[in-house]
């Protein structure tokens, strides 16, 4: 990375910490714990008593208060592993008229944010990246955000060490083609690794807006496309996008992943909650 390059990331770090906090902060009052039914000695709950239970479980004493048999539920007290990755690759680096940010600013918020909330819930968060380390502790933003920009640069996620049962999070734009996205995740699957993509679009991207003669530029040694009334391909590229879109959710059910669609132009809570509520735990699981 060049001494230039790494100034101004310098100079945007604090900035964007000090947003990627306060977004968490706002969504953590809206949301419950990540609590766990599992082995521990902190308690949980009671829950009444029911067929295949055993019988060294029952708290005796908080079933002579009632007229029914009381299971003492402990918290899973392991820490869950999430792997995080976002697009660096040249498209994210675009916004238009209609956003006030670029991609990738907000794929950087977002991972941010959810590794604060992470971390504040007592989870382990680590970059999916060659020589990336496990972090813990609500300090470990920090860190996580030292090593993002220079760790995270291709379009697609690169093949690192994650250990097996993990949970991973991948946001970008993810134009990248179907089948590299397909290897990504199907490897990334057979670990076994469960997670969620986020797709994170320009409002631009979403809706093609323009009218009349309209000159693309391509990303890096892309060509330019000179379209003459650009309304007339708008429902094409709309089927395009949708079908491309509809292939990246195939893909991820297959996985057994989720799937959503974030634009810049709406509030990064509302994703940063659906990314949350995609890795709460299932019912009965730890």
């Amino acid at each position: 990375m060049t001494a230039l390059r790494a100034e101004a990331l310098a100079a945007r770090l604090p900035p964007l910490l000090v947003e990627a906090q306060r977004v968490a902060a706002t969504v953590a009052q809206g949301v419950h714990g990540r609590r766990r039914v599992g082995q521990g000695d902190s308690f949980w709950q009671f829950r009444p008593f029911v067929t295949g239970d055993a019988a060294s479980r029952i708290d005796w004493r908080q079933s002579a208060r009632a007229d029914r048999t009381y299971i003492r539920e402990t918290e899973w007290e392991a820490a869950q592993t999430v792997a995080l990755w976002r697009d660096g690759g040249p498209t994210m680096r675009w916004r238009s008229r209609a956003a006030e940010t670029e991609k990738i600013a907000r794929a950087d918020l977002l991972l941010l944010a959810l590794a604060s909330l992470l971390l504040r819930a007592g989870e382990q968060v680590r970059l999916i990246a060659p020589g990336s380390r496990m972090i813990a502790g609500r300090g470990g933003v920090e860190r996580l955000a030292a090593e993002l920009d220079v760790t995270q640069s291709g379009a697609v996620p690169p093949d690192a060490p994650l250990p097996r049962h993990a949970r991973a999070v991948l946001i970008g734009d993810m134009l990248a083609p179907l089948p590299e996205l397909q290897t990504a995740i199907a490897r990334l699957a057979s670990r076994p690794i469960r997670g969620h993509v986020l797709q994170v679009l320009d409002p631009a991207e979403a809706a093609l807006p323009y009218t009349g003669r309209v000159r693309f530029e391509g990303m890096g040694e892309q060509e330019r496309l000179l379209v003459p009334r650009c309304e007339g391909v708008r429902e094409g590229y709309a089927a395009r996008l949708a079908a491309h879109q509809a292939g990246l959710a195939a893909i991820c059910a297959a996985a057994g992943w989720s799937f959503a669609v974030h634009r810049t132009d709406h509030s990064p809570k509302s994703a940063l909650l659906g990314l949350y509520h995609a890795l709460a735990p299932h019912e009965g699981r730890g």
